[in-house]
Protein backbone atom coordinates (compact mmCIF):
# COMPACT_ATOMS: atom_id res chain seq x y z
CA UNK A 1 0.00 0.00 0.00
CA UNK A 2 2.49 2.13 0.38
CA UNK A 3 4.15 1.92 -2.82
CA UNK A 4 0.53 3.33 -4.30
CA UNK A 5 0.22 6.37 -2.22
CA UNK A 6 3.07 8.15 -3.82
CA UNK A 7 1.36 7.62 -7.55
CA UNK A 8 -1.45 8.93 -6.17
CA UNK A 9 0.07 12.15 -4.85
CA UNK A 10 2.26 12.51 -8.95
CA UNK A 11 -1.45 11.52 -10.54
CA UNK A 12 -3.07 13.75 -8.02
CA UNK A 13 -0.70 16.49 -9.25
CA UNK A 14 -0.78 15.88 -12.72
CA UNK A 15 -4.52 15.83 -12.96
CA UNK A 16 -4.14 19.31 -10.73
CA UNK A 17 -2.08 20.87 -13.46
CA UNK A 18 -4.03 19.61 -16.56
CA UNK A 19 -7.20 21.30 -14.49
CA UNK A 20 -5.38 24.62 -14.12
CA UNK A 21 -3.38 24.44 -17.68
CA UNK A 22 -7.11 23.37 -18.98
CA UNK A 23 -8.86 26.36 -17.75
CA UNK A 24 -6.60 28.59 -19.12
CA UNK A 25 -7.03 27.57 -22.23
CA UNK A 26 -10.60 27.68 -22.23
CA UNK A 27 -10.33 31.11 -20.52
CA UNK A 28 -8.06 32.27 -22.97
CA UNK A 29 -9.76 30.89 -25.54
CA UNK A 30 -13.11 32.26 -24.63
CA UNK A 31 -11.82 35.91 -24.48
CA UNK A 32 -10.39 36.27 -27.59
CA UNK A 33 -14.09 34.87 -28.96
CA UNK A 34 -15.42 37.53 -26.96
CA UNK A 35 -13.24 40.23 -27.96
CA UNK A 36 -12.92 39.17 -31.60
CA UNK A 37 -16.88 39.23 -31.53
CA UNK A 38 -16.73 42.85 -29.99
CA UNK A 39 -14.21 44.41 -32.76
CA UNK A 40 -17.05 42.65 -35.10
CA UNK A 41 -19.79 44.75 -33.82
CA UNK A 42 -17.85 47.89 -32.98
CA UNK A 43 -16.96 47.44 -36.63
CA UNK A 44 -20.62 47.38 -37.73
CA UNK A 45 -21.09 50.79 -36.27
CA UNK A 46 -18.39 52.27 -38.33
CA UNK A 47 -19.81 51.04 -41.17
CA UNK A 48 -23.49 52.10 -39.97
CA UNK A 49 -22.49 55.62 -39.20
CA UNK A 50 -20.29 55.77 -42.88
CA UNK A 51 -23.67 54.37 -44.16
CA UNK A 52 -25.64 57.06 -42.68
CA UNK A 53 -23.11 59.43 -43.71
CA UNK A 54 -23.12 58.57 -47.51
CA UNK A 55 -26.88 58.65 -47.22
CA UNK A 56 -26.68 62.25 -46.43
CA UNK A 57 -24.06 63.61 -49.27
CA UNK A 58 -26.78 63.29 -52.00
CA UNK A 59 -28.78 65.31 -50.27
CA UNK A 60 -26.35 67.91 -49.67
CA UNK A 61 -24.86 67.38 -53.11
CA UNK A 62 -29.04 68.60 -54.30
CA UNK A 63 -28.81 71.50 -52.45
CA UNK A 64 -25.95 72.57 -52.83
CA UNK A 65 -26.24 72.06 -57.05
CA UNK A 66 -28.86 74.49 -56.87
CA UNK A 67 -26.55 77.80 -56.12
CA UNK A 68 -23.60 76.34 -57.61
CA UNK A 69 -24.00 74.19 -60.93
CA UNK A 70 -20.71 75.51 -62.44
CA UNK A 71 -18.66 73.03 -59.88
CA UNK A 72 -19.27 69.81 -61.67
CA UNK A 73 -16.04 68.13 -60.64
CA UNK A 74 -16.46 68.56 -57.46
CA UNK A 75 -20.12 66.99 -57.90
CA UNK A 76 -18.66 64.38 -59.39
CA UNK A 77 -15.64 63.52 -57.25
CA UNK A 78 -18.04 63.36 -54.78
CA UNK A 79 -20.09 60.48 -55.91
CA UNK A 80 -17.24 58.98 -57.17
CA UNK A 81 -15.83 58.90 -53.97
CA UNK A 82 -19.12 57.36 -52.09
CA UNK A 83 -20.02 54.89 -54.65
CA UNK A 84 -16.13 53.96 -53.49
CA UNK A 85 -17.04 53.86 -49.73
CA UNK A 86 -20.43 52.21 -50.55
CA UNK A 87 -18.71 49.04 -51.92
CA UNK A 88 -15.31 48.95 -49.65
CA UNK A 89 -14.45 45.82 -48.46
CA UNK A 90 -12.31 45.50 -45.24
CA UNK A 91 -10.59 48.22 -43.05
CA UNK A 92 -8.24 49.40 -45.23
CA UNK A 93 -9.98 50.29 -48.24
CA UNK A 94 -12.90 51.45 -46.14
CA UNK A 95 -10.60 53.50 -44.59
CA UNK A 96 -9.07 55.11 -48.12
CA UNK A 97 -12.51 55.56 -49.60
CA UNK A 98 -13.42 57.34 -46.36
CA UNK A 99 -10.32 59.43 -46.42
CA UNK A 100 -10.97 60.29 -50.14
CA UNK A 101 -14.85 60.88 -49.06
CA UNK A 102 -13.80 63.34 -46.50
CA UNK A 103 -11.49 65.47 -49.17
CA UNK A 104 -14.51 65.63 -51.23
CA UNK A 105 -16.96 67.04 -48.82
CA UNK A 106 -14.51 69.35 -47.18
CA UNK A 107 -14.19 70.93 -51.12
CA UNK A 108 -18.10 70.85 -51.16
CA UNK A 109 -18.65 72.86 -48.22
CA UNK A 110 -16.03 74.92 -48.73
CA UNK A 111 -17.87 76.08 -52.12
CA UNK A 112 -20.44 77.67 -49.96
CA UNK A 113 -18.19 80.60 -48.50
CA UNK A 114 -18.34 81.08 -52.10
CA UNK A 115 -22.12 81.72 -51.96
CA UNK A 116 -23.34 83.82 -49.20
CA UNK A 117 -27.43 83.03 -50.19
CA UNK A 118 -26.28 78.91 -49.87
CA UNK A 119 -25.11 79.63 -46.13
CA UNK A 120 -28.37 81.23 -45.51
CA UNK A 121 -30.38 78.56 -46.89
CA UNK A 122 -31.97 76.61 -44.25
CA UNK A 123 -32.07 73.46 -45.63
CA UNK A 124 -28.00 73.16 -46.67
CA UNK A 125 -27.75 74.59 -42.85
CA UNK A 126 -29.69 71.67 -41.75
CA UNK A 127 -27.91 68.88 -43.59
CA UNK A 128 -24.51 70.71 -42.93
CA UNK A 129 -25.12 70.29 -39.37
CA UNK A 130 -26.68 66.72 -39.66
CA UNK A 131 -22.98 66.07 -42.02
CA UNK A 132 -21.33 67.28 -39.04
CA UNK A 133 -23.11 65.30 -36.34
CA UNK A 134 -22.49 62.23 -38.13
CA UNK A 135 -18.86 62.74 -38.86
CA UNK A 136 -18.60 63.19 -34.90
CA UNK A 137 -20.47 59.91 -35.21
CA UNK A 138 -18.22 58.05 -37.38
CA UNK A 139 -15.36 59.57 -35.08
CA UNK A 140 -16.21 57.87 -32.24
CA UNK A 141 -17.00 54.71 -33.27
CA UNK A 142 -13.86 54.39 -35.45
CA UNK A 143 -12.01 55.52 -31.77
CA UNK A 144 -14.16 52.58 -30.20
CA UNK A 145 -13.31 50.31 -32.99
CA UNK A 146 -9.38 51.32 -32.56
CA UNK A 147 -9.67 50.68 -29.04
CA UNK A 148 -11.37 47.26 -29.33
CA UNK A 149 -9.10 46.12 -31.54
CA UNK A 150 -5.77 47.42 -29.38
CA UNK A 151 -7.29 45.01 -26.81
CA UNK A 152 -7.59 42.26 -29.12
CA UNK A 153 -4.40 42.17 -30.03
CA UNK A 154 -2.59 43.20 -27.05
CA UNK A 155 -3.96 40.03 -25.65
CA UNK A 156 -3.06 38.20 -28.61
CA UNK A 157 0.34 38.75 -28.02
CA UNK A 158 0.37 37.96 -24.34
CA UNK A 159 1.91 34.69 -23.52
CA UNK A 160 0.43 32.36 -23.31
CA UNK A 161 -2.22 33.70 -25.16
CA UNK A 162 -0.16 34.18 -27.91
CA UNK A 163 0.19 30.15 -28.26
CA UNK A 164 -3.69 29.58 -27.67
CA UNK A 165 -4.32 31.75 -30.70
CA UNK A 166 -1.84 30.25 -33.03
CA UNK A 167 -3.34 26.77 -31.87
CA UNK A 168 -6.90 28.27 -33.29
CA UNK A 169 -5.68 29.99 -35.99
CA UNK A 170 -6.70 33.33 -34.92
CA UNK A 171 -5.54 36.81 -36.67
CA UNK A 172 -4.73 40.41 -35.35
CA UNK A 173 -7.08 42.65 -36.60
CA UNK A 174 -6.45 46.03 -38.35
CA UNK A 175 -6.47 49.39 -37.07
CA UNK A 176 -9.20 52.09 -38.85
CA UNK A 177 -6.05 53.92 -39.82
CA UNK A 178 -6.05 58.00 -41.56
CA UNK A 179 -3.91 57.64 -44.92
CA UNK A 180 -1.02 59.26 -45.56
CA UNK A 181 -1.16 62.66 -46.22
CA UNK A 182 -5.01 62.77 -44.43
CA UNK A 183 -3.48 65.70 -41.99
CA UNK A 184 -2.80 68.23 -44.68
CA UNK A 185 -5.65 70.80 -45.56
CA UNK A 186 -7.18 70.00 -49.07
CA UNK A 187 -6.72 72.82 -51.65
CA UNK A 188 -9.70 74.42 -52.54
CA UNK A 189 -9.79 76.57 -56.01
CA UNK A 190 -12.49 78.60 -57.86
Amino acid sequence: MNIFKPIWIVLGVIALILIIGGSSVIGSYNALITENEAIDGKWSQVENNLQRRADLIPNLVETVKGFASQEKEIFESIAQARSKLIGAKGVNETANANNELSGALSRLLAISEAYPTLKSDANFRQLQDELAGTENRVARARQEYNDAVQVYNTRMKRFPTNMIAGIFRFELREYFEAEEGSKAVPKVQF
